[in-house]
């Protein structure tokens, strides 16, 4: 279970990480709350909001989750926001 009387900047990121989610894909479970609060790094709770800010789906946030501490970078198509929008667009779409 987590604990409330840690550093007040991990629970603030935590709370913006759990808005942002709430925001973007709507109720999340009690069990990923859970595991926002398990995070201990500031660094990856940081790199998880700019994930869930940015992943054009729940999939793809899910996937940078669960890649752990390791992961850096956030790179590619998979984190365009508009991704899903833009998908089946082909170049005479574009005028």
């Amino acid at each position: 279970m987590f604990s409330f009387e840690n550093d007040p900047l991990l629970v603030e990121d935590r709370e913006d990480l759990i808005a942002v989610l709430r925001i973007r894909f709507g109720v999340i479970s009690g069990e990923l709350i859970q595991a926002i609060y398990e995070i201990d790094e500031m660094n990856t709770l940081q790199r998880l909001i700019l994930a869930a800010a940015n992943a054009p789906n729940w999939q793809i946030f899910i996937e940078e989750l669960q890649s752990g501490k390791d992961s850096f970078r956030l790179l590619g198509e998979e984190f365009n926001p508009l991704a899903d929008i833009l998908k089946g667009r082909g170049e005479n779409d574009a005028v």
